[in-house]
């Protein structure tokens, strides 16, 4: 059984991909590095520190498109929820929300959006973070990338 998600404990992080596939490249780029500047004569190593690179931003590219994708998925599903709950003065101006005020809001039980999209849309709530410490209702999302 899962425990209750809430703001203290909803990030998520993949082991495989956070504690071991990102350090192991973070320490083959180090060695590569080390390794050019013991032998400076060598091209080749220096050519090795060029492939480090390019797989440490390989790294960083994969999982920003996988994060991009998740994104828009979850804009996607909220836009959606939003059309649904929310009163007819607020469902016009739901192309005024913006992404990430969209992933945040996702975390809202349905009962308490109409008024936390009524707070984003003042400006009573800006950042996606105060988005997500105002809910009081947690509405879990267990399917993060």
């Amino acid at each position: 059984m899962q425990q209750e998600q809430s703001y203290a404990n909803h990030a998520r992080y993949l082991p495989l991909y956070h504690f071991i596939v990102v350090p192991l490249f973070g320490l083959h780029f180090l060695a590569t590095v080390v390794y050019a500047f013991l032998h400076p004569r060598d091209w080749m190593n220096w050519w090795q520190v060029v492939v480090a690179v390019a797989l440490l931003l390989f790294v960083w590219a994969a999982r920003l498109m996988a994060l991009t994708v998740q994104n828009r998925v979850i804009r996607l599903e909220e836009t959606l929820r939003l059309q649904r709950l929310l009163p007819d003065d607020l469902r016009g101006r739901i192309g005024e929300l913006r992404t990430s005020h969209l992933i945040a809001m996702r975390f809202c039980s349905d009962a308490e959006l109409p008024e936390m999209c009524r707070a984003v849309l003042s400006g009573e709530l800006r950042e996606p973070d105060a988005i997500k410490r105002s809910v009081k209702s947690w509405r879990p999302d267990w399917l993060r990338a």
